[in-house]
């Protein structure tokens, strides 16, 4: 009965989403703000109709309902709780209708959220995300119904999820991750009404950025996610591959930082405004094409574990239809958003845009890092596009923009002084080089990309410290009064870029000063790496709930101090019979150990075992996760609480 209750209430969804992008819009048109009013209420209809169906999925797998032809596909008996739940977005079926969700929540808080908003860009708003809706909501219905019945034959146990998800990474890092990506379709349903309204003040961007930040920090969330998960899973050592569906989140990350960026002039000074709408079209576009890459079936990777190629040309159609439509709305209106205010070429204006610029520039090297193996294949050509080249153009791309970021941060609207700021910047780099010298002073030195990212890094750090000091000292009442004077949104932003930092620190130590062994062991050996060294002890066997494990004991020392004692395993699933990795890491914030076994290599228990030393790799996650922390402060500046928004230039300016 679940079953057919959720099947009805993705209909029911599908209805409210075809009422929400018609009778609302008809509103704005004909001036009914009755028929305005109606996109609310509509936008909640659609939401809970599609919690319904998300909690009839649920309940399909905690009851084991294998008569659910998605049930059987992903789920068993054996599986424990949390991943039978998590598994209703496990497989192709279930990610979309989680998809589904979530956007239609986006609508609903939307709705909910923006009372300040006049009625009638709450009804455009509103109404675009419906037409969004509606197109999902027909994939699902007519390709991908994850209430599809086995019936009259369905059979007695399931074939279990795929083991790779079976980790907590599962529960959390999908969610995330297509929070941003559907987050997106706010900014996008922002700009296609603004367009359709004709007019972009600085309060549309103003409206806009919020949502926007906080879309871009689920994004962050759910990209270091993935990569923690992948460090630790996949037995590999590895954080990033520049695999394709790593790729296919990394782009919208890149077209949203710049995206905020750009929103933050044309919200201060009315500047960009077609610039930062075609952002916003880019970054949502390049939402659904890592859609359609990951659920088409076109590529291969270790993440695509749900795809299907029958459905990818409806994705592909379904992403041309959207992008192709709101760019044919640009062309028509872009000569309505040009701005006659100028600024000079040292100022604040002038380094975001060349900030905007390289991200444009680092997420079209990623686009077509992804896309050219896949056109390859598809004119029977074999194009092989590995890291080297990934690196070799991110590498300076990402210090040309920290070099960018600091210059920016120092300057003024309209206007700078450049000997003025070449001063501020002088003073800070004697100590990024004193720094930069300890980096090379490391027990490996780094070549001297190595050196120069530490170096830049550092003086990210030491601008932004500088920038703070300055700034409460202008307030002339005390060095902590001045402080708490500084905005939320200020401190956000110095958080993000401190954030960035670390990540970058923490990519260079673990790049250039990691150390690995592939090694044959068997218990009793010893194995030294560095000043450390790791004693295969013992092996054991045990069942788990659904899997048999062969487990190793690895004893751990530092110069004869013991550090850490470490069980990595063997999993073999009872189910699907694969055997899976499953790595031991002993943590830390200087440094990870960690331990894989690899193969059996002979009948006197002997292992291929796989060691590393990874210095400063936590740092990544944390830098990551410190940058996600700022959008999230800035989400708590007061100015997103006022009732009121400021309409012309100098309004806005003031506000902000």
């Amino acid at each position: 009965m679940a079953v057919e209750i959720g099947h009805l209430s993705l209909w029911l969804a599908l209805a409210a989403a075809l009422c929400l992008s018609v009778f609302p819009l008809i509103g704005v048109y004909r001036n009914l703000p009755a028929w305005q009013w109606y996109a609310r209420p509509l936008a909640w209809v659609q939401w809970l109709a599609m919690t319904v169906a998300m909690v009839a999925l649920g309940y399909s797998f905690y009851i084991n309902d294998f008569s659910v032809a998605y049930v059987a596909g992903h789920s068993n008996s054996a599986l424990p709780l949390e991943y039978r739940l998590s598994a209703i977005w496990g497989g192709h079926e279930g990610s979309l209708l989680l998809w589904g969700w979530m956007l239609s929540g986006w609508a609903a808080m939307v709705g909910l959220l923006s009372r300040s908003v006049p009625l009638p860009m709450v009804a455009r708003v509103l109404a675009v995300m419906g037409m969004i809706s509606v197109g999902f909501m027909l994939f699902m219905l007519l390709t991908s119904n994850p209430f599809d019945r086995n019936l009259p034959w369905f059979p007695l146990d399931g074939a279990d999820l795929n083991p790779l998800l079976q980790d907590p990474g599962l529960i959390i890092h999908p969610p995330m991750l297509y929070m941003g990506y559907v987050g997106f379709s706010v900014a996008f349903a922002f700009a296609v009404a603004g367009l359709l309204m004709g007019n972009l003040d600085p309060a549309w961007a103003r409206w806009a950025r919020p949502w926007t930040t906080v879309a871009w920090s689920f994004l962050t969330v759910g990209i270091a996610l993935g990569s923690w998960w992948a460090y630790y899973e996949l037995g590999w050592g590895g954080w990033w591959f520049w695999d394709p569906v790593e790729n296919a989140s990394l782009m919208p990350w890149l077209a949203g930082t710049a995206l905020i960026h750009s929103l933050a002039v044309s919200e201060k000074r009315n500047m960009f405004r077609a610039w930062t709408v075609l952002l916003a079209i880019i970054t949502f576009s390049l939402s659904l094409l890592g859609t359609f890459l990951v659920r088409s079936g076109v590529l291969t990777s270790v993440h695509a574990f749900a795809n299907d190629p029958a459905r990818g040309a409806f994705i592909l159609g379904f992403l041309i239809v959207v992008a192709g439509g709101a760019l044919i709305l640009f062309g028509l209106r872009a000569s309505a958003l040009r701005s006659n205010t100028g600024f000079k070429p040292v100022s604040r204006e002038a380094f975001l845009l060349g900030n905007n610029l390289i991200l444009l520039t680092a997420t079209s090297v990623v686009l077509m890092g992804t896309l050219f193996p896949l056109i390859g294949e598809a004119l029977d050509m074999k194009i092989s596009i590995r890291s080297p080249y990934f690196n070799g153009f991110f590498v300076p791309l990402a210090f040309v923009l920290i070099l960018l970021m600091v210059p920016g941060m120092f300057s003024n609207w309209k206007r700078q002084d450049g000997n003025t700021l070449l001063k501020r910047m002088a003073l800070l780099a004697p100590a990024a080089i004193i720094a930069g010298w300890f980096g090379s002073r490391l027990p490996e030195p780094s070549p001297w990309q190595g050196v120069l990212a530490i170096m830049l890094a550092l003086f990210l750090v030491f601008a932004h410290v500088d920038d703070v000091v300055r700034r409460a000292r202008a307030y002339k009442q005390g060095f902590v009064s001045g402080l708490g004077k500084l905005g939320r949104g200020y401190w956000g932003m110095v958080l993000a870029h401190c954030g960035l930092a670390v990540l970058i620190a923490g990519i260079t130590l673990v790049s250039f000063h990691e150390v690995e062994r592939d090694i044959r062991m068997a218990p009793g050996d010893t194995a030294k790496l560095g000043d450390y060294t790791f004693v295969f002890d013992s092996l054991d066997e045990y069942r788990g709930p659904n899997f048999d494990s062969t487990r190793g004991h690895f004893h751990v020392s530092h110069d004869g101090d013991p550090v850490a004692v470490m069980h990595p395993e063997k999993r073999t699933y009872h189910a699907s019979r694969q055997v899976m990795t499953e790595a031991a890491i002993d943590a830390g914030f200087w440094r990870d150990l960690y331990v894989a076994l690899g193969e059996p290599l002979d009948k006197s228990n002997a292992w291929a075992v796989r060691i590393y030393f990874k210095p400063g790799i936590r740092w990544i996650w944390l830098g990551a996760l410190i940058m996600a922390l700022g959008g999230a402060l800035a989400l708590t500046d007061k100015r997103y609480r006022r009732n009121r928004f400021a309409t012309n230039d100098a309004g806005a300016a003031n506000e902000s």
